[in-house]
């Protein structure tokens, strides 16, 4: 059964109620889900980034641009090939 709860912090992001947040599970990160019983908006608590940092960013299409491929970068750096691409392409523009 779902509980309601009165937090502060938890506040709707749509509606902005912070009074009938229920909790809802967890996403595939391990990270608590709420629904708002007023609206239904579905919202995530203090979600977390899977953003790479800007120094391996500029790492990575540097490596490129002196001459390695974009999958030896990917393998490099730990990162997909696609990615590297990516950035490049954006970089590039």
């Amino acid at each position: 059964m779902r509980t309601q709860t009165i937090d502060e912090n938890r506040r709707c992001p749509k509606c902005g109620l912070a009074e009938n947040q229920i909790n809802a599970g967890y996403n595939r990160s391990g990270t608590q889900r709420c629904v708002c019983k007023f609206c239904r908006h579905k919202y995530t608590l203090n979600g977390k980034t899977r953003a790479y940092s800007e120094e391996k960013r500029r790492r990575a299409i540097k490596a490129y641009h002196s001459g390695m491929s974009g999958r030896g970068v990917g393998k490099l750096e730990g990162i997909g090939k696609g990615t590297v691409y990516n950035w490049i392409r954006k970089n590039d523009r």
